[in-house]
Formats: structure tokens, sequence, C-alpha cells
């Protein structure tokens, strides 16, 4: 008896279905990079040029600058990460503007940014886009067949639960 009561609890707190984004086939990608993971996004990059060419590019500063240059695709450029180009995807995200994040970060050297990158993180979760963070996670979600086709992203309403008491 004390699993149902527990059970119902817990759906009593779960964040209530607010809204649904519908990603189209078309995807808009954020690709981002911190400084000594870089390279390996390029070259990332280059051996699925083909697939991220059907999409639609996003980038910070130097990153989406460095794959525009060496691959010859359209990025549309944000600032620099430290500079407020965290902020800015983050504002797309919660705009419902970005579809999928891949943001290749260093866990081993501490950023200027950080607290930047943890919001940035954060927001990708409160509006459920798929994250990359290294390669194989890229890989699985590049050559998922749902890249190529309309995906209902379901996001929930946070806001009901932070003004429970």
């Amino acid at each position: 008896m004390s699993q149902d009561t527990s059970n119902s609890r817990k759906e009593q707190n779960a964040p209530k279905l607010r809204n649904i984004i519908r990603m189209e086939e078309r995807k808009r990608i954020v690709l981002i990079a911190h400084d000594n993971r870089k390279p390996e996004l390029l070259a990332w990059a280059k051996w699925n040029k083909k697939l991220l060419s059907k999409h639609e590019l996003f980038g910070t500063g130097t990153t989406g600058g460095i794959i525009s240059k060496e691959l010859g695709l359209d990025v549309h450029l944000f600032k620099s990460g430290p500079l407020g180009g965290d902020q800015q995807v983050g504002s797309r995200i919660s705009d419902g503007e970005i579809d999928l994040m891949i943001f290749f970060w260093d866990p081993m050297s501490a950023q200027p940014h950080d607290v930047d990158v943890k919001a940035l993180l954060r927001l990708a979760v409160v509006y459920n886009i798929p994250v990359a963070c290294n390669r194989s996670s890229a890989d699985f979600m590049i050559s998922s067949p749902l890249l190529q086709e309309e995906y209902d992203r379901k996001i929930d309403d946070y806001a009901a639960v932070l003004l429970e008491p």
C-alpha cells in the first residue's frame, strides 16, 4: 500500500506536459567546442559533412567560424562562448529555435565561463533537446533515423513544479 502512495506522490510532483515542439526534417544544429576539443569536433564534422549539409547549422564564435571555413558550410555564428555565445545559444534553445546541440566540452580544464556552460546544459535538459558531449554520443545522434524525419519534442511544464509549495 505504501508503494501506491509513493507512486501517486511522484505522479503529483512530476512535471506536467506543457508543450510540443515539432522538429522538422531539416534540423537546427548548434556546434560548440572548448578550445582543446575544437580539432576533434572539426574532424567529426568533416567525417559527417554530407549529413550536416542537409541541416541548418549554428556555432559559437571560433568553433562555428572554423567549421564554416574548413568545410565550406553555412554556419550562423553566435559570439564566442565566454563573451556571451553560450547565453545566446541558451536563449535560442528556450525560444524553440535549436533542435540539437553537439557540444564537445573539455571536462579536464576549468573554463572562465563554467557557470554559463552549466546553465546551457541545464536549458538543454529543460527544453528536452538532444545533446552530444563527445564523439561517441555525436556519432549515435547523427546516425539516428530520427535525424532525417519530423519529431515531436515534448516539453515538461517545470513552471508548474516551481510554483508548488
